[in-house]
């Protein structure tokens, strides 16, 4: 990790838990010991993060030796691979927003700074095989995640295939997964306008997008899409979806 600080103008390492100085281990009592806490011992290897300072944001990461490696988050959705990763061949380690920030954990800058962290983490090792967002329970490759994080941090297109998924409802709608993670709604194209549904994804795409701009939906609006055809957008009863079909 040395040589992925050094070559970082952003990152810094504001919590190290192979330093002599900073972790005390505190006994059953709350009595705390005057010793530093050994990593040689079982029981302080559970309790192995790193706090990481980027751009004024701390994040935890979790899962770095000595502990060990955090569980392997679950996965449904995959982009840029051939099959998805396993817990038999790869160990997790975890991004984690740091506890002064909780509370603020879904805002945007603070998830920026989070997908930013994760893309140079990415970036400068050469063995991570993908990044995983668990709201979506997706997958992304290392090169698709580098291009598309960058892409939105630099401030383009939110990455919709990735920090979200889709799936085919039973009825044949076409419904975003993790979405709502963002906005607190899911997108819900309709059927026909989801039969084809390389098309309806595009449309998805782009609704993701300005869905994120706006920080959700209140209110039916009409737009046009990009066939030129005049669609619907109009908020679910319940307001858990944003429901799209042609006017």
């Amino acid at each position: 990790m040395k040589e992925f600080f050094a070559a970082q103008s952003t990152v810094l390492l504001s919590h190290d838990p192979c330093d002599a100085t900073p972790l005390q281990l505190v006994d059953a009592d709350h009595v705390q010991s005057d010793k530093p806490a050994d990593f040689a011992n079982p029981e302080a290897q559970e309790h192995a993060w790193m706090e990481l300072l980027r751009e004024g944001l701390t994040f935890d990461l979790e899962g770095i030796a000595p502990g060990p490696a955090s569980e392997f988050p679950e996965i449904e959705h995959r982009f840029d691979l051939e099959q998805a990763p396993n817990g038999f061949r790869f160990d997790a380690m975890r991004i984690a927003v740091g506890q002064h920030l909780s509370g603020g954990e879904r805002s945007l800058p603070i998830m920026r700074g989070m997908v930013g962290l994760a893309r140079d983490l990415t970036h400068h090792f050469d063995d991570v095989e993908a990044v995983v967002w668990s709201p979506s329970k997706s997958a992304i490759g290392r090169q698709y995640f580098e291009s598309v994080s960058t892409a939105w941090i630099e401030g383009g297109s939110f990455p919709a295939l990735g920090l979200t998924a889709f799936r085919e409802t039973i009825d044949g709608a076409l419904q975003t997964v993790g979405l709502d993670y963002w906005i607190g709604q899911e997108l819900r194209i309709e059927p026909p306008l989801a039969d084809g549904k390389v098309t309806a994804t595009r449309l998805g795409v782009r609704l993701v997008n300005q869905l994120i701009l706006v920080g959700g939906l209140n209110e039916s609006e009409r737009i046009v899409a990009p066939d030129g055809s005049r669609l619907i957008m109009r908020p679910s009863k319940n307001s858990k979806f944003v429901r799209v079909w042609r006017e």
